[in-house]
């Protein structure tokens, strides 16, 4: 029932999302660290920004197929702005980006960096399901605590919104990945 929800609310509350980003302080994408940009949807005319003034060579899309169709580059048009883009598809609203798909994008910005890249980590509004993603690669760089890689996202992008469902699967990850180590406080 929740994708259902989430696909008939997506163009009101997409449009919401615009209106919100030209009437307030809100951003409609902020940069994390040299490698990370967090976002809301990569309009195609936002293309060559990206490309050209922020360096992004890699997108991470978890929006399902539908949010994306009709205003977003698709994989053969990332490809020939010379980005890779992977799908990550995370159902808007309610869903929890799983553990493997946590994994894979990781891997990905880890990639990119590594090149000297940017990535482009998008959801609809840029508020929780890339900002639980954003969490995961600061977990994974810093072996931060959740709690802390969320409040470093909240004070670069004010609203972001990270569920418990998700806070939850960010704890499993960070075990994954930092085990016993102690916060990196």
């Amino acid at each position: 029932m929740s994708g259902v929800l989430a696909r008939i609310l997506f163009y009101p509350t997409l449009a919401y999302n615009v209106v919100l980003g030209k009437i307030s302080s809100r951003r409609w994408f902020n940069r994390v660290d040299q490698t990370v940009i967090l976002g809301a949807l990569p309009f195609r005319s936002m293309t060559d920004e990206l490309v050209q003034s922020e360096n992004v060579r890699g997108v991470i899309t978890m929006n399902e197929e539908y949010e994306t169709k009709y205003f977003c580059n698709s994989v053969e048009e990332w490809k020939n702005a010379g980005v890779e883009q992977i799908r990550l598809s995370t159902v808007d609203l309610t869903g929890v980006p799983s553990l493997e798909h946590i994994h894979k994008g990781v891997e990905f910005a880890l990639k990119h960096r590594e090149q000297g890249n940017s990535v482009y980590i998008h959801c609809k509004a840029g508020r929780s399901r890339s900002a639980t993603l954003a969490a995961a690669y600061l977990i994974r760089i810093h072996c931060w605590s959740p709690e802390k890689a969320c409040n470093m996202l909240a004070a670069i992008r004010p609203h972001v919104l990270i569920r418990s469902a998700q806070l939850d699967m960010l704890h499993k990850y960070h075990q994954k990945v930092c085990g016993s180590e102690p916060d990196c406080v």
